[in-house]
């Protein structure tokens, strides 16, 4: 069997072209949609992709305007920042670079952020209506895994999905999305996780397996029924002897899974491309309901 890679930039470069006349016609009202990126503290891997969010969205004539807090800044200075930026009208998107010190309380700071303004999709107010089915927000993460899967005519309804992980960012919107009664979704789901006992006993049946667990290359092709459309969310640093002194890695044995998988998701280059531009989305999609709150439009 060749396994078909399904590889991320297509369709996002598909998906910002589509949003290139929405983002005109806002401009041409006088809303140019802007994102707020809060980071706190100097994480690299965090500086990195601000700067690569703020490059995507001025590619798109869109505003990304960051806000560095020092690494020691109290919760009562975030959550200062993030009600400023809500009560701002020219900001749509709100976004809390994760993760945070340890001294700051996560929940409490994202349920800051304004449900009209979550972007990112973290908020309860947005979780609440993803489960509802009717999804103000989708995570950004989990919408671009199924962007991917319609795009190369993947199908879900009918089908059984492993996800592998549980987090609030990418597993269990992910089990929400897929088991919502909609053209991408209507699929039986199984969510697996650190309690899971025997895990290639599920693995083994799924005809959709979505591994984000953060643990590389766990998923392998021992694991895995003939014919599986495998998602790689996980994106892992394995130290090396290479010039940069590492390689990133998925949470899927990708070589070991060729030949047996009908696709698979490259790390780099999958799942990894669709965050920023799914983000995009939102942002593009809250400028255009506060045009709808001003003007009816």
């Amino acid at each position: 069997m060749e396994t078909l890679l399904l590889k991320g930039k297509p369709v996002s470069d598909s998906i910002r072209l589509s949003l290139e006349p929405r983002v005109q016609s806002l401009i041409e009202i006088g809303i140019v949609p802007k994102l707020a990126a809060i980071i706190v503290g100097d994480d690299p891997a965090s500086q990195v992709y601000v700067r690569n969010k703020a490059r995507a969205f001025e590619k798109l004539s869109c505003e990304s305007q960051s806000f560095g807090l020092d690494l020691d800044s109290s919760e009562e200075d975030v959550l200062t920042l993030i009600e400023t930026l809500n009560d701002d009208p020219t900001v749509h998107g709100i976004l809390v670079q994760l993760p945070l010190p340890n001294h700051l309380d996560s929940k409490t700071i994202l349920h800051t952020v304004s449900p009209n303004k979550d972007v990112d999709g973290f908020h309860p107010e947005n979780l609440g209506l993803l489960l509802e089915g009717n999804p103000n927000f989708i995570p950004c993460t989990p919408h671009g895994v199924l962007e991917i899967l319609r795009h190369y005519d993947i199908p879900v309804s009918g089908r059984h999905a492993v996800i592998v992980g549980r987090s609030n960012i990418v597993g269990k919107p992910m089990f929400a999305l897929l088991a919502q009664k909609f053209e991408m979704g209507n699929a039986t789901v199984t969510i697996c996780h650190t309690g899971t006992k025997d895990l290639a006993a599920y693995t083994k049946q799924g005809d959709i397996i979505i591994a984000a667990a953060g643990s590389p290359n766990m998923i392998t092709g021992d694991m895995i029924k003939e014919g599986a459309d495998i998602i790689d969310v996980g994106i892992n640093r394995v130290d090396d002897d290479s010039e940069k002194g590492y390689t990133l890695v998925g949470d899927v044995n990708t070589e070991s899974v060729m030949g047996i998988a009908n696709s698979v998701t490259p790390v780099p280059g999958g799942v990894g491309p669709m965050t920023i531009t799914m983000l995009l989305v939102n942002t593009v999609k809250s400028a255009e309901k506060c045009v709808e709150l001003v003007t009816g439009w």
